[in-house]
């Protein structure tokens, strides 16, 4: 019996251990794991990062959206009945296919991203239908709930415009704050509500069709809080002589349509426009990647072309390597982009430069009036000097 006691944890304790291993073995090897379709991954990565496939997928999302919106007329649906079950597969068919490709691509980092899990919830709802169809029948109660969600197929497009997941973002980052408001605003309409109740719903002679109840109260203050129909609730207050019902009215349209509702507005606002400059941020990252890969592709090729020509010299045996670069400027196009690494190409050294020869241009200007001037007075004074040399001929002849 002790025996049996002494013996039973310490297996116990060999099994979590032996899993615990086991697990840990598995991570380590699931984590050095390595593919043998690389290239094969490589290409469908390509195709479904490419600007042909998003083409692909928007116009497909749009033309499914369209025949849904034919589909809500019975006479469109039933002349377009063939129409309208192809087009449901050939639908149904490719978003299939993005999502097994996407899957192909990266197994284990697909489900971290909320966008696919949207467009893995969206293929889910395409199948119910089905699955109903077939297991309730064609006439199941619930068929028309399930058909009706099929429009937020057209939520797929979130995943192919990065403008209105930068709006969904910023939704997200403001919804703690957003909570915040509506709770305080909450709060303010439990107040009132309570308030409104005690002062106007009274059995006897007060409007118990607007504040009859806490529900009732609670709608009849959503509606002022909208500014929507005050005007007819406080008429009807008035007509039952209530002496603070202007007040009360006043004091809750003021905190919150102009405080609560403003407050609420701004709070988006500055959410949503702190995501658009993040968003160009972004953007211009994405863009001074790019100019740096199309640089590193132009000076690798000009390396090639420079080394290749190299090793012409040395097999032809050229006179002399101004030859060389003149074979070299035969190579080069019109059309090849530059890449202006060096200090006298940037822009701010050309734009000194203009300037600095816009002033050397002022200078050589001045300097020109000046020589103009010099050569004016040289002329004037070689027209007075044969006229000094006649009167100085003239005075040593009358003094012989």
């Amino acid at each position: 019996m002790s025996q049996h006691f002494y013996h039973q944890p310490r297996s116990r304790v060999m099994t979590n251990s032996q899993l615990d291993s086991a697990s840990l073995m598995f991570c380590a090897k699931f984590g050095t794991f390595q593919r043998k379709d690389t290239q094969c991954q490589a290409f469908v990565k390509r195709v479904i990062t490419s600007h042909l496939f998003r083409l692909i997928m928007i116009t497909t999302i749009s033309m499914n959206a369209l025949v849904m919106v034919l589909g809500t007329d019975f006479e469109t649906k039933y002349s377009l009945f063939r129409l309208c079950e192809v087009s449901e597969i050939v639908f149904v068919s490719i978003y299939g296919a993005e999502f097994f490709m996407k899957l192909y691509v990266d197994p284990i980092n697909y489900w971290k991203d909320g966008y696919n899990l949207l467009d893995v919830m969206v293929i889910i709802i395409l199948l119910i239908p089905y699955s109903l169809r077939k297991i309730k029948g064609q006439y199941y109660p619930f068929l028309h709930i399930v058909d009706g969600l099929q429009s937020l197929r057209i939520l797929k497009l979130i995943t192919y415009s990065r403008g209105i997941r930068t709006l969904i973002t910023a939704v997200g980052q403001t919804a703690y704050t957003v909570a915040s408001v509506l709770i305080l605003f909450f709060v303010l309409m439990y107040i009132f509500a309570i308030l409104g109740f005690c002062l106007f719903g009274a059995p006897d002679r007060g409007d118990v069709n607007n504040w009859g109840n806490l529900a009732m109260a609670f709608f009849t203050l959503f509606s002022l809080a909208t500014v929507d129909g005050w005007t007819d609730l406080q008429q009807q207050l008035d007509s039952r002589n209530f002496a603070l019902s202007r007040a009360f009215t006043i004091i809750f349209i003021l905190l919150a349509s102009f405080v609560f509702l403003s407050m609420f507005v701004g709070v988006m606002i500055i959410h949503t426009e702190d995501s658009i400059k993040k968003f160009e941020r972004e953007l211009r990252v994405e863009r001074h990647m790019i100019l740096m890969e199309e640089k590193q592709v132009i000076v690798k090729r000009q390396q090639e072309e420079v080394s290749r020509l190299m090793q012409t010299q040395k097999n032809a045996d050229y006179k002399s390597f101004s030859e060389l670069v003149e074979n070299f400027k035969k190579t080069l196009r019109h059309t090849d982009p530059m890449v202006l690494d060096d200090f006298g190409t940037s822009l701010p050294f050309i734009d000194v430069y203009l300037s600095t020869l816009d002033n050397q241009d002022s200078t050589i200007y001045k300097l020109q009036e000046l020589y103009y001037e010099i050569v004016h007075v040289l002329s004037l004074m070689l027209e007075d000097l044969p006229q000094k040399k006649q009167s100085y001929s003239s005075e040593n002849i009358h003094e012989k």
